[in-house]
């Protein structure tokens, strides 16, 4: 973007008769670093989605299309594709109780996978929690910054922090 269209641009949450150099370097500096966590936010957001897949998937590989007595099902044919695709299904249904261990080593690898999943999922929460503080701590700077710099209120809090780090 050019300078002036970020200089436009910012001058549309400006106070009126002012220009984008009435922005104090501090709330610049401020804009940046919330720029800069904003950022961060997308890619927190990227990883919560990634360990939800994660655990949807361990999820799906422990049983899919599981019938209440689907246990009591095992080694009758005509009930068996009420059992499930998934791949425990498969163990059970063409394997009957020489799966077992076969079986027991799938449960034990979705175990895992849901474990790793939960605790990257619960990582991200946190990390994702301990940003939005400091997003809060930094706006309400800002916000400061700007109204002591002749916005009001609801200019500052509307100032667009990209625009505003973009001019830096």
């Amino acid at each position: 973007m050019s300078a002036a269209r970020v200089a436009a641009a910012t001058n549309r949450h400006a106070p009126a008769g002012t220009n984008h150099r009435a922005v104090p370097v501090h709330a610049r500096q401020l804009a940046a670093q919330l720029s800069t966590l904003f950022d961060r936010d997308t890619e927190i957001v990227k990883r919560l989605n990634d360990a939800q897949h994660q655990l949807a998937s361990a999820n799906e590989h422990l049983w899919s299309g599981l019938a209440p007595d689907a246990f009591g099902l095992t080694l009758d044919d005509d009930n068996a594709a009420a059992i499930g695709q998934s791949p425990i299904a498969a163990l059970i249904r063409d394997g009957g109780p020489a799966a077992n261990s076969p079986m027991l080593q799938a449960l034990k690898q979705a175990r895992w996978q849901i474990h790793r999943g939960f605790c990257q999922y619960q990582s991200a929460c946190e990390e994702r929690r301990q940003l939005a503080f400091d997003v809060g701590e930094l706006s309400q700077q800002l916000t400061h910054a700007l109204c002591a710099a002749g916005w009001n209120a609801d200019q500052a809090r509307h100032a667009n922090v990209h625009q505003l780090a973009a001019t830096t």
